[in-house]
């Protein structure tokens, strides 16, 4: 037997471990958690800005949580608020990032957290495109108010749920396509592929 054939791994062993014909319901259910955390995202801000004064706050929990209606027109704990456009571009940027990098995708857990990314960004991005006062300038809402920490939204809450998972797929060495990162099999130019 070839010993160069015999000492590598089986090839099979290498395969994606979410069949071909699987892969449009990975697309699916990625989809189909952004259009519906969109949809929640959306609906509660509008909801919020039909039953609620702006700067208006109302407590659910005691003083741990209220809801507390305001624009924000920069990042998070409203920061950068001189330049909204900038957040704008950032999401924009990621919303693409993310739809690109669905095509790779072979992994449950990751549809899941892409999925929820792809809600979060784009809920808020919603906002940034149409929201008043101008196109690309406009105004986050946020009414979940929790003592002691920041104002956000349904959006944020997909963002920043999304991106533990991702960071805990990452920590796990786990890639989009459900391998093991350290993996995957090595590029032309002799560096280790991308996860």
């Amino acid at each position: 037997m070839d010993q160069d054939h015999a000492a590598r791994p089986d090839d099979t062993a290498a395969e994606p471990p979410t069949p071909a014909r699987a892969r449009p319901a990975l697309l699916a259910l990625s989809l189909a958690i952004a259009v519906i955390g969109i949809g929640v995202d959306q609906l509660t801000k509008a909801l919020v800005q039909s039953t609620m004064e702006l700067g208006e706050k109302i407590d659910v929990i005691g003083s741990v949580l209220s809801w507390h209606y305001i624009l924000n027109s920069g990042a998070a704990f409203s920061m950068g608020t001189s330049v909204t456009w900038v957040f704008t571009i950032v999401m924009a940027v990621v919303v693409i990032y993310v739809l690109t990098l669905l095509r790779k995708v072979r992994s449950r857990l990751w549809a899941i957290a892409l999925g929820g990314l792809l809600a979060g960004a784009t809920g808020n991005l919603i906002d940034r495109l149409f929201r008043a006062p101008s196109f690309g300038m406009g105004h986050v809402v946020d009414f979940i108010g929790v003592r002691h920490f920041a104002i956000f939204n349904v959006a944020d809450c997909f963002v920043v749920c999304s991106m533990i998972g991702i960071c805990l797929l990452l920590f796990r060495g786990i890639g989009v396509d459900g391998r093991p990162i350290e993996d995957k099999p090595a590029r032309k130019d002799g560096k280790a592929g991308r996860p």
